[in-house]
């Protein structure tokens, strides 16, 4: 449930970007992203530490996005976020006396420091590999609008490929394909893949937690 509720905003990206358009979207996964905030602090009376990055990173770089009209820019936004999260990771391992993996999860379980060391070097691996499939995924976007523009010899929305003919048609509706590859890129891939890797992550630490814990946890599934 809370694996939902943490990326219910991309869920609403996905919808608005269906039926709307890329900067539509953009606005409305801001709105989600403070919606998602208010909502944690209704019912917990607190915020989450990664809600509210989350929420800052998308607030900053989602309003660039609807400011500067480029979707270049948008799709490079994914990996700025990932590789931010993958260098507060990595930050936390050598800053401070608990590694951010431990912030995160140590008040509800409890497994050796070299465990917390170990999964907070995964998550800065993880992230880092996101950011840079982002990359090689969106560039095939970056190529396409390329060839767009400089066939047309100008700027053009690809929102708008019925506009045009011959050509200049094939190209702009190459690019929208591509656009949409990548926001399947993002969503399905991107949701999937996290969610496998919290799954890795659970099997992992039930490996290490102490069989004390463990036992515990039998018992109340028997009862």
């Amino acid at each position: 449930m809370k694996f939902l509720f943490d990326f219910f905003p991309i869920l609403l990206f996905l919808i608005a970007y269906k039926m709307y358009d890329m900067y539509t979207a953009t606005a409305v996964v801001i709105g989600a992203t403070f919606m998602q905030n208010l909502l944690f602090w209704l019912k917990h009376r607190r915020f989450e530490k990664m809600h509210l990055i989350t929420l800052a990173l998308i607030t900053v770089l989602g309003g660039a996005t609807l400011l500067l009209q480029d979707r270049a820019f948008f799709m490079w936004k994914p990996t700025a976020v990932y590789w931010l999260f993958a260098l507060a990771f990595l930050g936390s391992h050598f800053i401070g006396d608990k590694p951010f993996a431990e912030r995160m999860m140590g008040h509800t379980i409890e497994v050796p420091k070299v465990i917390w060391k170990r999964l907070n070097v995964s998550w800065f691996a993880f992230f880092g590999a996101l950011g840079i499939a982002n990359i090689y995924v969106a560039n095939f976007y970056m190529q396409a609008e390329q060839a767009l523009f400089n066939a047309a010899g100008k700027k053009v929305d690809i929102d708008q490929c019925d506009a045009l003919g011959g050509q200049l048609l094939e190209l702009c509706q190459h690019a929208k394909l591509m656009e949409q590859e990548w926001v399947a890129f993002k969503v399905y891939w991107g949701i999937g893949l996290m969610f496998l890797f919290i799954i890795a992550q659970g099997f992992y630490l039930a490996r290490h937690m102490p069989e004390q814990a463990n036992e515990t946890v039998n018992e109340e599934s028997e009862g």
